[in-house]
């Protein structure tokens, strides 16, 4: 596994990472989510040896990143922000390079290399120098050489940062086959990647862990969960009727849409569906709301006061 135990970075007065704690097993795939200088990439460039921690430290699968740091690099792939370094190389020396760096050697080279770059789709650029290519293809280059040598542990920056949709579909799915027997630790700022992705999901803000859980348990904790939304004619009545319903605590009107929040008595949205027959109401929509990510990550990362 990976753990973590109170990792903390100082830059000069600023305290980039503040005594962050945690344990990832195989088969996770963990989301790691906060807002920008959250202390996300200085996290990762700590677990991966290229920073050393102010204080605290990690161990990958049994290795520590500061008394055994090439066993534990060993262990990992590495997809950092930005391009592959060496600009000048085309694709396939590149690659080429960077299994020779993990130690293979002569037709397993060309082997390692060569289905790394089928999985990624990158034949059509091979003889390309990295600085000539498109954003998107430099994100897949970087991530194969990540992937080539079959590492338990993945840790990836931003990994479908820049790809198109199709490119980003294509990267997921990677993942996902991947997923079963590694630890694959994914940072990122997009909301739809935890959702697409992930089975675990930590956020991160001002340099410290604020929550971690499953992404269906932080969608739990949504102000939205188990509301419904709906759109239909007359929004002021059916306000007002739904509001009173003992299954309501509250509602909502916005950009035409009512929205009603469940209280702790009963099923809203029978409550609802009953009612709305009862009336006669012509309904255009309704919803009932899995809960918003993207509330709960203000909420957490703007208003939860950090304890001291």
């Amino acid at each position: 596994m990976i753990e973590a135990k109170s990792l903390t970075r100082r830059y000069g007065s600023l305290l980039a990472v503040d005594g962050i704690s945690f344990a990832v097993e195989p088969g996770t795939v963990l989301g790691f989510l906060g807002p920008n200088g959250a202390g996300k990439s200085t996290t990762m460039k700590m677990l991966t040896g290229f920073l050393a921690p102010t204080s605290g430290t990690a161990s990958i699968h049994g290795h520590d990143i500061r008394s055994d740091s090439l066993a534990a690099r060993r262990m990992m792939g590495y997809l950092p922000e930005g391009a592959p370094l060496y600009g000048e190389l085309t694709v396939e020396r590149f690659l080429r390079f960077a299994a020779e760096t993990r130690g293979f050697r002569g037709d397993e080279v060309s082997r390692r290399v060569g289905a790394t770059v089928e999985r990624l789709s990158l034949a059509e650029v091979l003889g390309q120098t990295i600085d000539t290519l498109s954003k998107g293809f430099k994100r897949r280059v970087g991530l194969a050489q990540a992937i080539l040598h079959d590492p338990p542990v993945l840790i990836l920056d931003e990994p479908t940062d820049g790809l198109d949709p199709n490119q980003k579909h294509e990267v997921r799915r990677l993942i996902r086959e991947m997923a079963p027997d590694k630890i694959i630790i994914i940072s990122t700022h997009i909301l739809e990647e935890v959702d697409a992705l992930c089975t675990r999901a930590m956020i991160i803000a001002r340099g410290r862990l604020l929550a971690d859980d499953t992404p269906a348990g932080l969608l739990a904790r949504s102000r939205y969960y188990q509301a419904v939304t709906l759109m239909l004619g007359d929004l002021e009545a059916a306000a007002s009727r739904l509001g009173a319903l003992p299954e309501s605590r509250e509602v909502e009107i916005r950009r035409g849409r009512l929205t009603v929040f469940p209280s702790s008595q009963g099923h809203l949205f029978e409550a609802i569906t009953r009612t709305i027959r009862e009336e006669g109401w012509q309904i255009e929509q309704i919803q009932l709301e899995a809960g918003r990510l993207d509330e709960v990550f203000r909420t957490v990362t703007e208003t939860r006061e950090v304890a001291r």
